[in-house]
């Protein structure tokens, strides 16, 4: 027993020593990377599969998962703690946390850009028989402004409250999913939902085709009050019949979606991330048709904050010019 035992540990001294003595070159460390994205309803989930899938597939010695999370106020501060390494956010959220105002008051987040996914377009809903045309009605209506810590929260707050002076207290106060809000509506339990998505959304779409709605404009002085409060939002137009009973056009305030990484996340690996993204750009198309806004030249068009040295190494690479603003001071 004595002599097998000597032999064992003679057996892992040596596999030790070996190991210790193999080129790092053929130990390369496999990179496992967590994208934090959204719910499974939403579009942040399958289009931050897509990038699992790629970055998994094409990108050497990574293997990545998509997270279902809160999306964009939460995946902010698990990529500020380093708990997730990428996320997709709103340009709003995304600004202020860059830049340690509002929700993030003195808080800077530790994150960097990397792309632009697609824009989100805000859509206040309601049943057709709602008195109510504009968005200065909802005095004394309950209303779903979003789920807690999400995006659509977090953007109506700003716009109702801080952009064009309608305070919560005004009107009864639900915080409710997407899927969540479609279902109250329909049931009469609220008055009115806030989204603020792509459009069109499957639940705004499913509640359409069993109840007539209305999809409430904002006027061309509201837009401007809260693109000069808020310059990281700008004016759309959702066209004509994107939803079922939606005759005309409906104006509204727009925000862009940025794909972040922890600033310390390492430039090669970022770039490697990004390079592979943009060659594989056909296959997150197919993921989700949104991504056909994610472009190189929408990355540095409509970002917000400064972006990763990674990327900018990337863009620099296919001749796009990186404005100064988007540098990291």
């Amino acid at each position: 027993m004595k002599k097998r035992t000597m032999m064992s540990l003679l057996t892992v001294l040596f596999i030790g020593l070996t190991v210790a003595f193999i080129p790092h070159a053929a130990l390369a460390k496999t990179e496992f990377i967590s994208i934090s994205t959204g719910g499974t309803g939403g579009v942040y989930y399958p289009y931050g599969g897509g990038l699992a899938e790629i970055w998994t597939k094409y990108v050497k010695n990574v293997r990545a998962v998509a997270e279902v999370t809160g999306a964009s106020v939460e995946n902010t501060k698990l990529c500020d703690k380093g708990e997730t390494l990428f996320g997709l956010i709103m340009n709003d959220v995304a600004y202020q946390a860059y830049n340690g105002i509002g929700k993030f008051d003195k808080k800077p987040q530790k994150v960097l850009g990397m792309l632009q996914m697609y824009p989100h377009h805000y859509h206040v809903v309601a049943l057709k028989k709602v008195p109510m045309n504009t968005i200065y009605e909802l005095k004394g209506k309950k209303v779903s402004v979003g789920a807690p810590g999400s995006g659509t929260e977090f953007k109506t707050n700003l716009i109702l409250q801080e952009a064009l002076g309608i305070p919560y207290s005004s009107f009864n106060v639900h915080r409710l999913s997407f899927t969540e809000t479609a279902n109250a509506l329909r049931d009469g339990i609220i008055d009115v939902g806030f989204w603020d998505v792509a459009a069109p959304t499957s639940s705004i779409m499913d509640l359409s085709t069993t109840h007539d709605i209305k999809i409430i404009p904002f006027s061309e002085g509201d837009i401007q009050k809260i693109v000069k409060k808020f310059p990281f939002y700008s004016e759309f137009l959702l066209p004509a019949n994107t939803y079922r009973g939606q005759d005309s056009a409906v104006r509204n305030p727009s925000v862009w979606n940025t794909l972040i990484a922890n600033a310390k996340v390492d430039a090669d690996l970022v770039y490697q991330l990004t390079k592979a993204v943009f060659e594989h750009h056909d296959y997150m198309v197919k993921i989700h048709p949104f991504a056909k806004y994610t472009t190189p030249e929408n990355a540095v068009t409509h970002s917000v904050i400064p972006l990763h040295p990674g990327a900018i190494r990337y863009y620099k690479e296919r001749g796009i010019a990186v404005p100064d603003r988007l540098m990291r001071k």
